[in-house]
């Protein structure tokens, strides 16, 4: 694990069991979710934690299909209370997967809200350890049009593999 103070990767999409593996490891650190430039407020809470199995038509008319967990963040300051540490917010998922199956490979989103503005959604980098804190910083969820991204993931690997050199895929033509 990186504890340099920046973060592994920016990918915006962690899994779940990633995040269980950090904090498993950096038990006793406080857990400090970022968004919007801003640290969380230390009350903050875990509202809700819910496992989602979607299936779908994607934009292009093939068919999806994905398992989400939300993770709800109640964004509130609370007389005394310190951000919790990332052992407590492995026990808080814990509690939740004896009544509710989380799959480890799920896409992770987190909802946020302060109680007065509407929740918004969010993604979840790589975290990193700074200053004595487990930080994740999130990242708004933008909406994406499949077929395109899997083109462009697609693309990528022809230009990696084309001929053992990272060209375009212009010259295995």
């Amino acid at each position: 694990m990186d504890t340099s103070g920046k973060s592994i990767s920016h990918t915006g999409d962690i899994t779940l069991g990633r995040l269980l593996e950090l904090t498993a490891a950096n038990h006793d650190l406080p857990l400090v979710f970022s968004y919007e430039g801003r640290a969380i407020k230390s009350g903050y809470h875990v509202t809700e934690v819910k496992a989602g199995h979607f299936s779908a038509l994607d934009c292009g008319a093939n068919p999806e299909a994905w398992a989400e967990i939300f993770v709800q963040l109640w964004d509130v300051d609370e007389r005394d209370r310190t951000h919790m540490t990332a052992g407590k917010f492995s026990a808080i998922v814990r509690k939740v997967s004896q009544h509710v199956r989380l799959p480890a490979e799920a896409k992770l989103t987190f909802e946020v809200s302060d109680g007065m503005r509407p929740m918004q959604l969010f993604c979840a980098d790589e975290p990193s350890t700074s200053e004595g804190v487990l930080a994740v910083t999130l990242v708004p969820r933008a909406a994406s049009c499949k077929p395109r991204d899997r083109w462009l993931a697609e693309r990528s690997a022809e230009e990696v593999q084309c001929r053992g050199h990272s060209v375009s895929n212009a010259c295995c033509e």
